[in-house]
């Protein structure tokens, strides 16, 4: 019987000692793909937008757009949307802002006008409203006898929640800014750029004190919220136009400080990832990060797979500059 730390499954083995991070990493994740073009979270298990749009936007800068891994990866992502536009997690569940995004983002291909499929996530992305500060929310904070204020920020500034009508949260939020930034401006919608302005400021007045993001509550009751890495990183990767901001240069800070001493795998990943894109590059984690992929293969994660390739590997295109932006406060 393999033990919790030696897994024995198939979507690993083949591997040569001797390879590149990125061939082990490339590897697990071309042999993971399902028969019908997606990825489940592990191997084996159903096909599901978040694992597919991972696995295609990390192995999008080891193979050719229209590879076989590829070109059926962005077929099942088109079969998976849904006819508002939108993609559900797997199939049969409601339709999720974050996983929108990612889809989109995994669809869209450098220096081409979206697709249908794109143009109607775009849409429908833009025409969803968190629930959490609308006018009548904000109006029954404000009743008289209300509580005492639990988490004090501004609600009137509103990005994405997971899911529809719900509360604003940083990782979402995230996520369909750095898609925004990389649609061209004349591929938008007509309100894109109400929702990324709306959304770059959620995201700052989101900010820990100190530096980091957390799920989205920086200051609970008077006490200082804790940033958490994934938070942080993909905040940082959606206002990096804005890099010379001192709220961008805090968590950065709060980031490289704890690079070292990060245990999980996805965590390390994304933070190498992060700093990369920053050119403030720490310690190589590589070594680190395949310590931990011999010692338990990522538990068959495939998103953490996913991100421990990018991290490997040079910068992804949609992660690179595109105008440099001037904000420096």
């Amino acid at each position: 019987m393999p033990t919790d730390t030696q897994i024995e499954n198939p979507a690993w083995k083949g591997e040569d000692i001797h390879a590149s991070s990125q061939d082990i990493f490339g590897g697990f994740l071309r042999r993971a793909q399902n028969p019908d073009g997606g990825w489940g979270y592990r191997p084996g298990t159903q096909s599901s937008t978040e694992p597919t749009a991972w696995a295609t936007l990390a192995l999008r800068g080891q193979e050719a757009a229209d590879g076989q891994a590829l070109a059926s990866a962005a077929e099942w992502l088109r079969r998976a949307q849904s006819a508002e536009g939108a993609w559900p997690t797997s199939s049969g569940k409601d339709p999720g802002c974050w996983t929108t995004a990612l889809a989109c983002l995994a669809l869209l291909k450098p220096a081409t006008p979206p697709e249908d499929a794109i143009a109607r996530g775009l849409q429908w992305l833009c025409a969803t409203w968190p629930a959490a500060g609308n006018l009548l929310w904000r109006l029954r904070q404000r009743w008289p006898g209300k509580s005492e204020v639990i988490v004090r920020q501004d609600h009137s500034l509103r990005g994405w929640g997971w899911t529809p009508k719900t509360a604003s949260w940083v990782e979402p939020t995230s996520y369909a800014l750095i898609l925004l930034r990389n649609v061209p401006e004349a591929s938008r919608p007509a309100d894109a750029a109400k929702r990324i302005a709306l959304g770059e400021k959620m995201l700052y007045d989101r900010v820990c004190p100190g530096g980091g993001w957390n799920a989205g509550n920086p200051l609970v009751y008077g006490v200082a919220g804790v940033p958490w890495i994934s938070p942080t990183v993909w905040a940082l990767l959606a206002l990096k136009n804005h890099k010379g901001r001192a709220a961008n240069q805090e968590s950065l800070e709060w980031l490289e400080r704890i690079c070292q001493n990060i245990q999980s795998p996805g965590s390390l990943a994304l933070a190498q990832l992060c700093l990369k894109v920053y050119g403030r590059p720490a310690k190589p984690t590589e070594p680190r990060l395949d310590d931990l992929c011999q010692h338990n293969r990522f538990l068959q994660n495939v998103p953490v797979a996913a991100w421990a390739l990018m991290a490997a590997s040079g910068i992804p295109g949609w992660l690179k500059d595109s105008v440099q932006a001037k904000d420096t406060r």
